[in-house]
């Protein structure tokens, strides 16, 4: 009889390893020689973050952390399309509609994953192929090593959707160099290919093809240590010669610098108008279709992110997402971007000059007991 109940426990424990690699799972988490690997597995919904995968990674990176046995940590996408595309913002919109408090948790849960991943002990390698975006950005951009590929597309898109580039943008985005991240936070603009390395967002760059034999050998690596798995990502980004054109931002940096350097987003405004060339003109006709109360939350968050620590920073954005999830943009902009696809959302208030200091002052208070713990 025992037996036969050790047997059932096997059989059970055996599932219970099975589910975690089943092609079905929205996540995959395996140990592959000392390697822990975090495959997300979405590819239909383009590898968005929902709460059951946030729920299962976060755990899963402070148990290899703490594991002697585990030398670094691989996190890719499934299905060759998208690395990441954001977080299950469709979901939050529901639940926020509902009152559910889904809207405080999926926010506080994803900002601890950003964190562990921002001190991870152990060294975090993202193979960032294909369209990462949002919260995409959040699980790969503090690690220690970001592989882009000339399929790499990157974006912040959220001032389209009533929300403000989260995940920790506050703090990555100001310490790109010159006012770079201030143009891709405030525009949502893309980045592709060699761009994302040249704007300091990825450290290495890759052929999409020869990210499986990476991986490989990055398995392979005997008791890797920082050095050596930097060593092998610099040999291969040495080899790669596809995607040499110039950065394509090159002729407009010295125009993102002066003019995204201003102290208020109506002077950024003035500043597009009077610059008047075609490139401040396409910016100006980007920035007038975004939320006036994301651009203005976004500026100040990117002003105050940049001398703040990355826990100081995820705190700031729980207290201006929890602002966004009681305000009226952030529904409105899914509504006209991903459900109804009219792309004319009606923004309250519809102009920046009805966006009020005080109002912003509001959404930067802290929340008391409500506050993010880290």
């Amino acid at each position: 009889r025992l037996r036969a109940f050790n047997r059932l426990q096997v059989i059970l424990q055996h599932l219970k390893m099975s589910k975690q690699t089943d092609s079905a799972a929205e996540v995959l988490l395996e140990k592959k020689g000392g390697a822990g690997i975090i495959t997300l597995n979405r590819p239909k919904a383009l590898n968005a973050l929902n709460m059951s995968m946030i729920q299962q990674i976060y755990p899963q990176i402070k148990t290899w952390e703490q594991d002697p046995e585990t030398f670094l940590i691989i996190i890719k996408g499934a299905g060759g399309k998208a690395f990441c595309a954001g977080g299950d913002v469709r979901a939050l919109t529901e639940a926020g509609k509902a009152g559910d408090k889904m809207t405080q948790d999926f926010f506080r849960r994803e900002y601890r994953l950003n964190n562990a991943v921002g001190t991870c002990k152990k060294p975090y390698v993202a193979l960032i192929d294909g369209i990462t975006m949002g919260g995409g950005v959040g699980v790969s951009v503090h690690g220690h090593f970001r592989v882009a590929t000339e399929k790499t597309v990157f974006a912040m898109p959220e001032t389209a959707i009533g929300l403000f580039p989260d995940v920790g943008g506050g703090y990555f985005l100001p310490r790109l160099s010159g006012k770079i991240g201030y143009y891709l936070a405030l525009t949502g603009s893309r980045l592709k290919g060699r761009d994302v390395l040249r704007a300091g967002i990825a450290t290495h760059f890759v052929e999409s093809e020869k990210l499986p034999a990476l991986e490989k050998d990055l398995i392979a690596l005997k008791s890797p240590s920082k050095e050596k798995i930097a060593d092998l990502l610099n040999s291969y980004h040495m080899k790669c010669t596809i995607d040499q054109e110039k950065f394509s931002l090159d002729e407009h940096m010295e125009k993102i610098n002066s003019i995204f350097s201003a102290n208020s987003m109506e002077e950024i405004v003035k500043r597009l108008k009077q610059d008047g060339s075609p490139f401040a003109m396409k910016q100006l006709e980007t920035l007038n279709k975004l939320s006036p109360t994301s651009l203005k939350l976004t500026l100040r968050q990117l002003r105050e992110g940049a001398s703040m620590s990355l826990q100081e920073v995820l705190r700031m954005e729980y207290r201006l997402s929890q602002a966004c999830m009681k305000g009226h943009d952030f529904y409105e902009g899914v509504r006209a971007v991903l459900i109804d696809k009219d792309q004319s959302p009606k923004w309250k208030p519809a102009a920046l000059e009805e966006v009020s200091d005080e109002f912003v002052d509001n959404c930067f208070k802290p929340l008391g007991n409500d506050d993010l713990k880290l």
